[in-house]
């Protein structure tokens, strides 16, 4: 039998549970006070919050990059030095307040954010058992939300009852993130994975339903971050305070729903739930064009997140397709591929947005169909030579000219 110390402490899902609670520590104190702080501190507008949502999202437009990197360093000791940079980029955003200030800080946030986000993808589908993964993912999901909680219910506690200035609700979500990744540097051993990963880029034809899908999900999530909260902000007068007990809410409906997502994801299958998240993201985004009560906007906001926990079926579709080699290359690729509308979206939509915001919206539920038909292609049983509904039709076909 083994230790607990082996069994627990020395167990790879429980170090990237960990790496997922320190990841919102820092990114949940950074959205929940980002749009009072653009526009109270920095005198943002529409143009300005697009701009820097863009160049937030040129590190994942980079994340490739991650590829060349393991030439020089392994993928763990990488994934703690980007949420290094996370939680400093965090700590360091409330002493800039002013337009250059914010756009540094950011890119420097986001470096730190997008290559870890593209770590931990690669190390989790590395690590965890094909049919393990779905019920491990929401676990991850599931933590990481009770950390957001947390920093959530922190940042309205210090705005609200302490008044407490964000300079330092700032810091202290920064230094969170940076101790416990220290901590996991220092505590955890160096796991492998099944196998030796390519150290160059890797774009396989094969793959090309999970790319399409990627790019569909980087476009239509950039709408939502960006404009969502700010529309709250903006149209509804939210303050910090109030986007912190939402954001919040949202937490705790995901500590409950990721891990019952894992497992209906396990038990229908990841066809059926992209389904299902792509149905429901065209009548959110429907709603949001034309929501004109701050109460449904909210609903809207809550639900949307109830769906967005349902995204990691994509991840677990891919795992069962790739070549376990191809892991580490694909996870930078598919970042990349991620955030090519993403940088292009804030900047274009935000110019929209001043003229009409319901056509913002209106773009969104546009993306969110095409996903749909897109999903329809994904098989019932994905795997490698069965990655589309075609390709696996080829194959069924060709077992049953074997038959005979």
């Amino acid at each position: 039998m083994n230790s607990p110390k082996t069994s627990i402490w020395h167990r790879p899902e429980f170090l990237l549970i960990l790496l997922s609670i320190a990841l919102p520590l820092s990114f949940s104190t950074w959205q929940a006070l980002l749009n009072n702080f653009a526009i109270d501190r920095a005198q943002f507008g529409g143009v300005e919050i697009g701009i820097l949502q863009s160049l937030r999202e040129i590190p994942g437009l980079l994340a490739f990059g991650v590829v060349f990197l393991l030439l020089i360093v392994r993928e763990q000791p990488l994934a703690f030095v980007s949420l290094l940079l996370l939680g400093l980029g965090t700590a360091a955003t409330g002493f800039f307040p002013s337009e250059l200030g914010l756009y540094v800080t950011t890119v420097l946030m986001s470096i730190g954010f997008h290559y870890f986000e593209t770590l931990r993808q690669s190390l989790a589908l590395q690590w965890l058992d094909v049919d393990k993964a779905p019920v491990a993912l929401g676990r991850m999901v599931s933590a990481g939300s009770m950390a957001g909680l947390v920093a959530f219910a922190l940042i309205w506690l210090s705005l609200e009852v302490l008044h407490i200035d964000m300079v330092w609700v700032y810091v202290v979500g920064g230094s969170l993130t940076v101790i416990i990744a220290i901590w996991c540097w220092i505590a955890f051993p160096r796991f492998q994975g099944k196998a030796e990963q390519h150290k160059h880029l890797v774009l396989r034809k094969r793959y090309w339903l999970y790319y399409a899908l990627t790019f569909l999900w980087g476009a239509r999530r950039q709408i939502f971050v960006v404009f969502a909260g700010f529309l709250m902000v903006e149209k509804f007068g939210f303050n910090a305070g109030a986007m912190s007990l939402m954001f919040l809410a949202t937490s705790a409906m995901a500590i409950w729903f990721s891990p019952k997502v894992g497992r209906l994801i396990a038990k229908l299958g990841e066809r059926k739930v992209l389904i299902i998240e792509y149905a429901g993201l065209i009548v959110v985004f429907l709603a949001y064009a034309f929501v004109e009560t701050a109460w449904v906007a909210v609903g809207l906001y809550l639900l949307d997140h109830l769906f967005f926990a349902m995204s990691f079926a994509s991840k677990t579709y891919f795992q069962k397709i790739a070549d376990p080699k191809d892991i580490a290359s694909t996870s930078g690729v598919s970042f990349t591929i991620n955030h090519i509308a993403a940088v292009v979206i804030p900047v274009v939509f935000g110019q929209i947005w001043m003229t009409n915001h319901s056509l913002v919206f209106l773009a969104g539920a546009a993306l969110a169909a095409a996903s749909l038909a897109l999903a329809f292609l994904v098989p019932h049983d994905p795997g490698q030579g069965r990655e589309t509904l075609f390709s696996a039709r080829r194959a069924q076909a060709a077992q049953m000219s074997a038959g005979e």
